[in-house]
């Protein structure tokens, strides 16, 4: 008898009993039916496999010896099967009662034997205990394969995150790293285990150490820390900015987790924005309210450096005709040509920046003169100045330019500009296509200079410079050591133009070095043209300028000239500042050396009043010093520059090296300069700079005796 089917409402596990013998399967129902579980009962190992195949069996009591497939068979084949490898067995026999028997059951897999006949008591507990077990064992083998299904779940979140993830242990290292961190640091989960978390960090303010990081503070704590502007040390590419979050787990586990959010997507799109609210969008310039931030950052950068700049407002003069005739579409297009003409006029640090209609303003940096603002103006207005061809017509613009210089001018933000603005209008009223300055003294002060800067020009292309030479005499035997050269300029209108107002124009300008090829030609050629009067003893003294003596052709420019005009080199003495000496000692000393080789001599100019430093006399090889006329003119008076001169006349003597005593005027000066043993002097006790035709009729020997009763 099969009794496969039963109550779907009953409770309880499934007891199967399988017996080939009717009578037994009637006794063991009547006998287990009133238990905690289910009874089934079939005649068959076949029908008992199909059985299992169907039911989610508990228990098996099983019968040893059936015809066809005894309880043996069915046990091994259960054992076989994933579904019902775990389902307790025990086997139930009259007759196999051999240990042979018994242990084969055992070995099957069977968890108990029982002999009939047995009592009934012990089965039913027997039953109870192994279906309980049984449903522990179900129970914990379901709640195993849920923490499996939680488990790759977890790990499909957390491999699958699109945010980095950390572990971190409560000494900062990290002990669990996703994918999405490993691949935010350009590095593998493997080589980020074991690595201490702030190696892979770049905060705002660096810890000294984990235990002063915000993070151990704040796990300590208990809260979530949480840091918005980090940055993660990729292993090859620029620095990650990240979004951190950092949260204690639970106290036993004596760790924390930390998330890593990519904030570069972000942070670009906030650039992008930041860019567009600070960009002309007609002509890609900055806006007025980019100019502001950048003339506010230059001005708190500029106030610690020391350094000048200038704000130039530019406005357009007939731009209203362009819109009024042509349309704004026309006016848009002049717009965006005039603004890359100006940008292209400036420097590359320079802010150019749109501040709505047809104005214009820019920041110069790095100024080293008002001046150079006043240049930059003109270059503009001349640039915008032109005929410009717009949708197959030519229009005329001009430019109308203020400016205002940092810190004359103003100060603050508001302030440049305001002055600037003004000076604009004020540069409208007085005509228009011109510029002014806000403060009326730099007008005239950039006006002259300016002028004067073309008069140099024009005096370079025109010949207008002459040279006068100096006298230098020996103080003891009279005799004319030689001349030195000086440059004069006699401009054409306004006269005679002071070498001390000239000069330095002349430096600024870089035109130094088309006058000093100049100078030497002419000096050299001087020089060659007095062998016959003075003999080839003479000597001629040449000025180099700082911005000379930089300069890697130096040398060349002088051996052309000296080959030039047939000229020994042992006849000419280059006059170099101190200044001009400290500039660069490397290059100095390289400079001198090649000086040295080809020949000429070499003077220190208006020795003790630049940097004073001895120890150069010891490293570079010179052959005179000259004491600046400061100190001549003092010494009788100034104990202090008498002692000056005595010092330097003997540290001369000491170091072999000629002295010449500059600017002497009177007799007491020169008697006390040959008193104190100085070597030769020069100065309008003698003669002031003679031109060429003076110089020629100069005496060879003097009689400072003669001289003095000549009342000279």
């Amino acid at each position: 008898m099969n009794q496969l089917l039963a109550d779907p409402s009953a409770a309880g596990p499934v007891l199967l009993v399988v017996d080939d013998r009717e009578e037994n399967l009637v006794a063991m129902d009547a006998l287990l039916g009133d238990g905690e579980w289910q009874v089934r009962t079939v005649d068959s190992g076949e029908a008992a496999l199909r059985c299992m195949m169907t039911e989610d069996v508990g228990l098996v009591l099983l019968d040893v010896q059936m015809p066809g497939m005894d309880g043996f068979e069915v046990a091994r084949l259960m054992r076989g099967s994933p579904r019902t490898r775990f389902i307790p067995i025990i086997f139930l026999s009259a007759i196999a009662h051999t240990e042979a028997a018994v242990l084969s059951g055992y070995a099957i897999g069977a968890v108990d034997f029982i002999l009939k006949p047995f009592d009934p008591k012990v089965l039913r507990y027997k039953i109870g205990v192994l279906l309980e077990q049984e449903q522990h064992r179900h129970d914990l083998q379901m709640l195993s394969q849920q923490l499996d299904r939680e488990r790759a779940f977890n790990a499909s979140v957390l491999n699958n995150a699109s945010e980095g993830i950390l572990v971190i242990d409560g000494e900062g290292v990290i002990r669990f790293a996703n994918p999405a961190m490993a691949g935010m640091l350009d590095r593998q989960v493997e080589e980020l285990q074991g690595t201490a978390l702030l190696d892979h960090l770049q905060l705002p303010e660096e810890p000294q150490s984990w235990q002063q990081s915000e993070f151990y503070r704040a796990w300590r704590a208990g809260r979530t820390y949480r840091a918005h502007d980090a940055l993660l040390a990729t292993r090859s590419g620029p620095a990650l900015p990240v979004a951190l979050s950092c949260s204690p787990l639970q106290q036993y586990q004596n760790s924390m987790v930390l998330i890593a959010l990519d904030m570069s997507v972000i942070r670009k799109l906030h650039a992008q924005l930041e860019s567009q609210a600070i960009t002309d969008a007609l002509t890609g310039l900055q806006n007025r309210r980019g100019f502001h931030q950048s003339l506010e950052s230059a001005l708190s950068r500029i106030e610690r450096s020391g350094q000048r700049m200038a704000v130039i407002y530019l406005d357009l003069d007939g731009f209203k005709r362009v819109n009024d005739s042509l349309g704004h579409s026309a006016g848009d297009k002049v717009l965006r040509k005039v603004a890359a003409q100006l940008k292209a006029a400036l420097r590359p640090y320079d802010v150019l920046a749109r501040m709505g209609g047809d104005e214009f303003v820019a920041l110069l940096d790095s100024l080293e003169s008002p001046e150079d603002a006043a240049r930059v103006a003109e270059k503009l207005i001349e640039l915008v100045s032109i005929r410009h061809k717009v949708d197959g017509m030519e229009i005329t613009l001009g430019a109308s330019v203020g400016i205002a210089c940092f810190p004359e001018c103003g100060q603050t933000v508001d302030g440049l500009l305001r002055a600037a603005d003004m000076a604009m209008y004020e540069a409208k009223r007085a005509g228009r296509q011109q510029y002014r300055f806000f403060s009326p003294e730099m007008n005239g002060r950039a006006r002259s200079r300016l002028m004067l800067e073309e008069s140099l020009r024009q005096a370079i292309e025109q010949n207008d410079f002459a040279l006068v030479y100096q006298p230098q005499i020996d103080l003891a035997s009279g005799r004319l050591r030689g001349f030195e050269a000086l440059l004069r300029w006699q401009h054409r209108v306004a006269g005679t133009v002071a070498p001390g107002v000239f000069i330095p124009l002349l430096e600024e300008t870089r035109l130094i070095n088309r006058v000093g090829e100049w100078i030497f030609d002419q000096g050299i050629a001087q020089c060659r043209a007095w062998r016959e009067r003075f003999g080839e003893e003479l000597l001629l003294s040449l000025n180099v300028s700082p911005v000379q003596f930089g300069m890697p052709q130096l040398v060349d420019d002088l051996r052309r000239a000296l080959e030039r005009h047939g000229v020994k080199a042992s006849q000419l003495e280059v006059e170099v500042t101190e200044s001009a000496l400290m500039q660069d000692l490397q290059a100095t000393r390289e400079q001198l050396r090649q000086l040295r080789e080809l020949g000429v001599r070499i003077a220190i100019d208006d020795f003790g009043t630049g940097y004073s430093s001895l120890a150069y006399l010891r490293h570079f090889e010179i052959d005179t010093l000259k004491i600046d006329r400061l100190f001549i003119s003092n010494m009788l008076e100034s104990p202090k520059d008498a002692a000056i001169v005595s010092t330097i006349i003997d540290l001369a003597h000491h170091l072999d090296l000629d002295v010449i005593a500059e600017g002497v005027e009177t007799h007491a000066q020169r008697e006390w300069l040959a008193q104190h043993s100085c070597g030769t002097m020069q100065g309008f006790l003698v003669a002031p700079g003679l031109p060429r035709e003076q110089a020629d009729a100069f005496p060879r020997q003097f009689d400072w005796v003669d001289w003095k009763a000549a009342g000279q």
